[in-house]
């Protein structure tokens, strides 16, 4: 066979898987049985930053409850759009101190690093605190569950949180609340989930899920 046949058959070989592998990585999501974790008549409630909210602890979670049939409503501390730290855009349905735990059958705070700028209020706290209170689901990822720690809501709780090699201060404020600490991706006690970053969102959202189906 001449060289150059050659050369065209391996191009062709390396297009396809590329191709496939792209396909596998990226494209091709995970198949979701409703049947599973039946959401319908469920109600969510996405508490985010109004600035530089974490895209993907948002929108793979709100993509996992809706494809499980859960109504999703989201919340900030304005009108308008809430814009990611990558860019993502999401409208927002009502304000943080609108928000009535006892309406929605899960709160979930999401976190990025506008979250403490926006979020870590006594609006946040009140909802946390009367979630809890409604015996209704709470979940936390990223910086956000120290929002949960402040509130109070986690004292003799299991939880995890965000944290780097160069920055423990999210685990100290844990600490100094009372919780106990994992250094997990996701940790549930009781209705209260908790992750720590991005790359747990899909378990974290599917977590969630399980939780309220049952």
């Amino acid at each position: 066979m001449p060289f150059s046949k050659k050369l065209i058959i391996i191009f062709i070989i390396l297009l396809i898987v590329v191709g496939l592998f792209c396909y596998f990585k990226f494209l091709k999501k995970p198949a979701r049985n409703p049947s599973m974790k039946n959401l319908i008549n469920k109600k969510i409630v996405m508490i985010v930053s109004f600035k530089d909210f974490r895209d993907e602890e948002y929108f793979v979670p709100k993509e996992i409850f809706e494809a499980y049939g859960a109504e999703v409503k989201t919340a900030s501390t304005a009108a308008g759009t809430a814009i990611g730290a990558d860019g993502g855009e999401v409208q927002v349905d009502l304000l943080v101190n609108n928000v009535e735990p006892a309406l929605f059958d899960a709160v979930v705070f999401i976190g990025g690093p506008g979250t403490l700028k926006y979020l870590d209020s006594e609006d946040s706290y009140r909802v946390a605190k009367q979630t809890v209170a409604a015996d209704k689901v709470l979940a936390a990822i990223c910086i956000s569950p120290t929002i949960l720690a402040k509130a109070g809501v986690l004292q003799g709780k299991k939880a995890t949180v965000w944290a780097s090699s160069m920055d423990k201060s999210a685990v100290q404020v844990l600490k100094n609340n009372q919780a106990d600490y994992q250094e997990l991706p996701v940790v549930a006690d009781g209705k209260i989930i908790t992750a720590n970053g991005p790359a747990a969102a899909e378990e974290f959202g599917e977590k969630v899920a399980e939780l309220l189906a049952q």
